[in-house]
């Protein structure tokens, strides 16, 4: 009997897995978030353990110094920063400010631009990406999409295929926003996970797209999904909307503390990352196509596969989940079919043992037909 671990639309639910496979959700290896797996900067970590008595006074309301560092580290100006509650606060404040009345998604994508919106009051209009695109949608649909809605959600790379929008493409994509007076936002959450000579971002010509807003994640390269910490950047005049109607200390003083560390803990950290998650993603892909998976060749740190018939996604998630081990499940994403899962890449010595436990499993599923 299977049942739906993704009851709240994400992944990282461990506490429903435990609930559903039972055991403790510190007992999962979880595959279905997508987190750093060297875990955070030790400089984040002796910051936070310095800063615990900043609980007892207010987080600075205007995130100065945070805002500061992050100006000097992308090379814009504070007026276009927001600080957010994770990158998903940004999203909501991006509509909450602009009040689209018709918002445009290209299937497969982040759940959270369809719920977000609707939530807000605003149509859902979308595009579906091709299976030989890499699901990635073509940029002439992207195009007349955004000629029938007033603001664009967009992964760079996507989520859930890890895939990035060529350079040329996203600068199209940029010239239609300002010809059609359409807010293009830019998802960038992941974009940290690719090495920087092969990212493709609109961050450094931002002066020239002013209908383009751009939202980046540190949770998830960072290691610290529980603080919620993420930015927009984008025109002054957006910048200026957005905070405006964002709720006093929504980013809590720790939070700020640990984005501060993390941005003054140097490159090797993100050298470290980006050398651990090439490595192990190429040796996950090669197992994984090893065990008749369809992998869809993605640059971020997840992986798009879709399990070998006569498996299902959620046949294969129950099966994983009764080992301890959680995967998402995408068959929910529209443009996806039932058989689509997604891995996050992570150390060597987690990815030995879901490779271990993924044989072991697919090696009982045959053994079985043929008995």
């Amino acid at each position: 009997m299977t049942g739906n671990i993704e009851v709240f639309g994400h992944g990282g639910d461990v506490e429903t897995a435990a609930s559903r496979f039972g055991g403790h959700a510190a007992d999962f290896l979880d595959y279905s978030a997508n987190i750093n797996p060297l875990g955070p900067p030790k400089e984040v970590l002796e910051a936070l353990q310095q800063g615990l008595r900043s609980v007892l006074r207010y987080p600075d309301p205007g995130h100065r110094e945070f805002k500061a560092l992050l100006s000097e580290h992308l090379g814009v100006t504070q007026e276009q920063i927001s600080v957010g509650n994770g990158a998903a606060e940004s999203m909501a404040l991006i509509l909450l400010a602009l009040g689209p009345r018709k918002v445009g998604t290209v299937e497969p994508g982040f759940s959270e631009y369809r719920a977000l919106a609707q939530q807000f009051g605003a149509e859902i209009i979308h595009t579906t990406g091709r299976e030989e695109l890499n699901w990635q949608a073509r940029p002439e649909d992207i195009e007349q999409l955004m000629e029938k809605v007033d603001l664009l959600f967009l992964g760079q790379p996507n989520n859930p295929n890890g895939v990035q929008y060529p350079a040329e493409v996203l600068h199209r994509l940029a010239r239609k926003a300002e010809a059609t007076n359409t807010v293009l936002v830019m998802d960038e959450a992941f974009i940290d996970f690719i090495p920087a000579a092969q990212r493709q971002s609109l961050a450094p010509h931002l002066h020239k797209y002013p209908h383009v807003i751009i939202i980046r994640s540190m949770t998830k390269f960072y290691a610290i999904p529980g603080l919620r910490l993420g930015y927009a950047m984008g025109s002054a005049k957006y910048i200026r909307a957005m905070t405006e109607k964002q709720v006093t200390w929504s980013v809590n003083g720790l939070a700020l503390i640990a984005g501060e560390a993390c941005l003054r803990s140097g490159e090797r950290f993100e050298q470290d990352t980006i050398s651990q998650i090439t490595l192990e993603r190429t040796r996950l892909i090669t197992a994984l196509e090893a065990h008749r998976y369809s992998v869809t060749p993605g640059e971020a740190n997840f992986i798009l596969a879709c399990v070998p018939e006569p498996w299902t996604a959620a046949s294969m998630q129950e099966a994983l989940g009764r080992q301890r081990i959680l995967i998402r499940n995408c068959s929910m994403y529209p443009g996806l079919d039932a058989g689509h899962v997604r891995f996050a890449v992570k150390g060597a010595e987690a990815n030995d043992r879901l490779l271990e436990v993924l044989g072991s499993v697919l090696e009982r599923k045959e053994g079985g037909k043929r008995s």
